[in-house]
C-alpha cells in the first residue's frame, strides 16, 4: 500500500481509494488490494514487496539464525564496555597467577635451603664412615652405612637438580607472562583512539538544539521519486480503525 493510498483512507475519501485500485488494478491485473476477512497486515505486505522493483527493495533488518545485525547497543554488545572489561578481568587474573608462581617460587627456594643442609650431613656421614671404614675393614657396619650414605648424596643431589630446573622454569613462566601485561597496554591504546574517535564525531555532529525540541522529518517531500511502503503498524492502525 502507497502512502497516496493511506492519505486517502486516513481523509476518508473512500471513493478516491476505490479509483485509485481501479486504476491500480486496470494496470497490473495480478495485483489485488481488497481487504478480506482472513488477510492479515503481514500478508499485505509480503504481497506489496513482491511488487517492488528490483530498484526499490525495502530496507529489512537483516537476520542470521535468529540474530538480529546490527546487535542493539545494549551493555552485553558495547564494543568499548567489553574491552575494558577484558582488560579488568585478564589484570586481575594475571595478578592471581603471579601471587601462585610467587609462593611455588619461594616454596621451592626454601625446599633447595633444606635440602642443601641435608647434602651437607651426609657429605660428613660419608666422610666419617670412609675413616672408620679404612681403620676397621672388618667392620661391616661401617662399610654398609658408607654405601647408604653415598646413595643417598646421589638422591639429595638429583632431587636439588630437580628443584633448581623447577625454579628456572618459574622464572622463565614470570617472563613469558610479561607480554601479557603488554597486551593490555595494546587493549588499553585501542580503546583511547576509539574513545577520542567517538568523542571526535560526537562533538562533530553536536546541534545547538535538543533532539527532544526539534520538528518531526517529513515522510514523503515533493519531487520524491517513488513513495514509501507502509509500515505493519501504520497498516495495523488503520484497520482498527475500520473496526470501529
Amino acid at each position: 500500500m502507497t502512502q497516496e493510498e493511506l492519505d486517502a483512507l486516513m481523509s476518508g475519501d473512500i471513493d478516491d481509494l476505490r479509483s485509485l485500485e481501479d486504476d491500480d488494478i486496470s494496470e497490473d491485473s495480478d495485483f489485488d488490494l481488497s481487504f478480506e476477512d482472513d488477510v492479515s497486515a503481514e500478508d499485505l505486505l509480503d504481497e506489496q514487496e513482491l511488487s517492488v522493483a528490483d530498484d526499490e527493495v525495502p530496507v529489512k533488518s537483516s537476520k542470521k539464525e535468529g540474530v538480529l545485525f546490527p546487535m542493539p547497543a545494549t551493555k552485553e554488545n558495547k564494543m568499548v564496555h567489553q574491552l575494558d572489561d577484558v582488560t579488568k578481568e585478564s589484570e586481575e587474573k594475571a595478578s592471581e597467577i603471579f601471587d601462585i608462581i610467587e609462593g611455588v617460587s619461594n616454596n621451592l627456594m626454601d625446599k633447595e635451603e633444606m635440602l642443601g643442609n641435608i647434602i651437607e650431613v651426609l657429605n660428613g656421614n660419608i666422610e666419617l664412615f670412609t675413616k672408620l671404614n679404612s681403620k676397621f675393614p672388618d667392620v661391616e657396619a661401617f662399610a654398609k652405612q658408607l654405601e647408604q650414605n653415598n646413595s643417598a648424596l646421589d638422591n639429595a643431589n638429583q632431587a636439588l637438580e630437580v628443584l633448581q630446573s623447577s625454579g628456572e622454569a618459574i622464572m622463565d613462566v614470570m617472563d613469558i607472562m610479561q607480554y601479557q601485561d603488554i597486551h593490555r597496554q595494546k587493549i588499553e591504546r585501542v580503546i583511547n583512539v576509539m574513545r577520542a574517535l567517538s568523542n571526535y564525531m560526537n562533538t562533530l555532529f553536536e546541534g545547538r538544539i535538543d533532539d527532544e525540541k526539534r520538528v518531526s522529518s517529513a515522510t514523503h517531500i515533493a519531487g520524491d521519486t517513488h513513495n514509501e511502503l507502509a509500515s505493519n503498524e501504520d497498516i495495523e492502525a488503520l484497520l482498527a480503525s475500520f473496526t470501529k
